[in-house]
């Protein structure tokens, strides 16, 4: 895992001012130096230049990029950022057709495919990735990013310069791209946010290549293009035929992410989905003499404070503990307190180069800071809740008929505190309505499909593009930046596929949520653990962390300088500090409520500070 970035120009020769342009790329991976703190390298050509930090999972020796390969009187260099988890597989089909390697790195694979096969060679590839590949002989550059957009990938030009990199961190770097935000940019932020439209920077003028597609610059001009995405069509397997193919395919994913040159750990909440993949890599490990080592996140007395609610039923423990017992697993029970989790809005700003979601981001990239301390990959159970229907939008008939964001039916929270004037240059109603209608008309059709079951493919295209990506990238950003890889088997693009087209009554069968991956782990986990009711990553319910938030707003607002001030309402402001806040009706998804829009106000003009915006 790694971060990447890098230029183009189809007329500039930057080996004309080499040392400068080298000097731009050293900035740029030093950018992103803690996605990738063992390694770093460069590489410059007439037309374009490639950075790379290196995280070494594979090949510890002889990974290093950019690498260069010549072939059939071709020259190509690659930087890449991600995991290929089919290497073996590819290798083998590439030395029949006549390659030979001589590393047994996944980057040199990648490099020789491309080279031999082209974009044909990228549909082969399971894995998370983002790289470009220069191609000095018909000066083509490509841009690809994965299927699922696990790993991130923006760009932006510069009159006719291309510049892009993992992180917009990398971007500006370079001096020529300016971090400014216009209209579209703040309806993200305070409409749409935490979450982003699908190749948006949020940043004037600047975009990220969507999943599953790429991005081709050649003489002739610049083009994206797809290599993958979903098909629709009548799912004709039997229940108990689609039960067996899940579980087969879970384990393969899980067992196919456990590739690594160093040791591997994973994410153990107690629910279903970590559980399970805890309990195949436990399983995987055994067979090598191995145990596997656990990870849990809580916070301090969480257990006095706790509150059920429809979105929160259980805690945790009694079923970490469970498990862990269970897989005999080496655990590690990691509890943050209310000074460390308020302590990381800002380093989480600097994460994201944006605003993230609150404490339950900053929990995360402190927990995160933990893990990263003893192992460099872990294996999580997201996303199985956007694949398999775990959320309430999906079961919730006012919420699955809602025609919005059904993880934002109300805008009015996101409203109360902003200034009118502000409101009436956002026009945030029809920005949003926008956004989710155009999301809605690009869902893949299957004429077969009842008026209900084409409502509920809506709703899992919307959380797989919207809600899926959200997480995906709160992941990416809260472990790089300590330089730990997250993998998240679930969102394998073979279960993505096959579980798409499976219908809901089978999802849910007997009205359970996520019955078919339930009933796919049977076997693997305790059954007390496997039908748990969904309880989502874990929150703060201590009162005092949101006397501390408060404390730490009102100060923020004493400054008469803090930016977010000149879009917000202080009378507003004022009333809304003072009513006791409801965590029960989430603003954002099923844990950002009252204290959490505090928490991203704060990050909000944290960013535009470190910004200058």
């Amino acid at each position: 895992m790694c971060g990447i970035a890098g230029f183009y120009h189809k007329e500039k020769d930057y080996r004309e001012r080499s040392e400068y342009y080298r000097s731009l790329l050293t900035a740029m991976h030093e950018a992103l130096w803690h996605r990738g703190p063992d390694d770093e390298g460069i590489y410059l050509s007439k037309h374009c230049g490639l950075a790379h930090s290196r995280l070494s999972i594979i090949d510890i020796a002889g990974g290093h990029q950019p690498m260069i390969r010549n072939r059939n009187g071709r020259t190509c260099a690659i930087v890449y950022n991600g995991e290929l988890y089919n290497t073996r597989e590819l290798r083998e089909m590439l030395q029949k057709m006549g390659c030979q390697f001589t590393t047994t790195s996944d980057t040199e694979v990648i490099l020789t495919g491309v080279m031999e096969l082209g974009i044909e060679f990228v549909k082969k590839m399971n894995g998370i990735f983002a790289f470009a590949l220069w191609d000095t002989k018909e000066q083509k550059l490509y841009l690809f990013r994965d299927p699922m957009g696990v790993k991130p990938l923006f760009y932006t030009w510069c009159g006719e310069e291309l510049i892009f990199a993992s992180e917009l961190k990398g971007i500006f770097a370079h001096p020529l791209p300016k971090p400014e935000v216009d209209r579209e940019g703040w309806n993200e932020i305070f409409g749409i946010g935490p979450a982003r439209s699908g190749g948006c920077g949020i940043f004037k003028g600047v975009h990220e290549v969507l999943p599953g597609e790429y991005l081709l610059c050649t003489r002739e001009g610049c083009r994206s293009g797809k290599y993958w995405e979903l098909q629709s069509h009548p799912h004709t397997d039997s229940y108990e035929k689609t039960v067996e193919t899940v579980s087969q395919l879970v384990y393969e994913a899980v067992a196919r992410q456990m590739v690594s040159d160093v040791p591997i750990c994973t994410f153990l909440s107690g629910g279903v989905d970590s559980s399970l993949v805890s309990s195949i890599c436990a399983s995987e490990l055994k067979k090598q003499g191995k145990q596997l080592t656990t990870y849990s996140f809580d916070f301090v007395d969480n257990a006095k404070n706790f509150k059920k609610n429809d979105f929160q039923p259980s805690q945790d423990r009694p079923y970490v503990e469970k498990m862990v017992e269970y897989l005999g697993s080496e655990h590690h029970f990691l509890e943050c307190n209310n000074e460390q989790q308020i302590a990381m809005l800002t380093d989480s700003v600097k994460a994201h180069d944006l605003p993230a979601m609150a404490d339950v981001d900053s929990s995360m990239l402190y927990f995160c800071s933990k893990v990263a301390k003893n192992h460099k990959v872990t294996l999580t159970g997201e996303c199985a809740d956007e694949i398999f229907g775990g959320y309430p939008w999906f079961h919730k008939k006012e919420m699955l008929e809602s025609e919005t964001f059904p993880w934002t039916m109300d805008l009015t929270p996101r409203k109360q505190l902003l200034s009118e004037e502000f409101l009436d240059f956002l026009n945030m109603d029809e920005y949003v309505k926008a956004a989710y209608h155009k999301s809605i008309a690009e869902v893949p059709k299957c004429p077969e499909d009842t008026a209900e079951e084409a409502r509920r493919r809506e709703i899992s295209y919307l959380n797989m593009k919207w809600f899926m990506q959200t997480l995906l990238n709160r992941m990416d950003r809260t472990s790089m930046y300590w330089g730990l890889e997250a993998r998240v088997p679930v969102a394998d693009v073979k279960i993505v596929q096959y579980v798409w087209n499976v219908p809901w009554e089978m999802k849910a069968k007997d009205g359970v949520v996520k019955n078919l991956l339930r009933q796919a782990g049977r076997g693997k986990l305790p059954d007390e653990v496997l039908f748990r009711r969904k309880s989502p990553y874990p929150k703060t319910y201590d009162p005092k962390y949101e006397t501390l938030l408060k404390n730490m707003f009102r100060e923020m607002l004493s400054d008469a300088q803090a930016p977010v001030l000149r879009f917000l309402d202080k009378q507003k402001l004022q009333s809304f500090m003072e009513q006791s806040s409801d965590y029960g009706k989430p603003w954002y998804g099923q844990l950002m409520a009252g204290p959490q829009m505090l928490a991203y106000l704060f990050q909000i003009n944290e960013w535009m500070k470190q910004y200058q915006i």
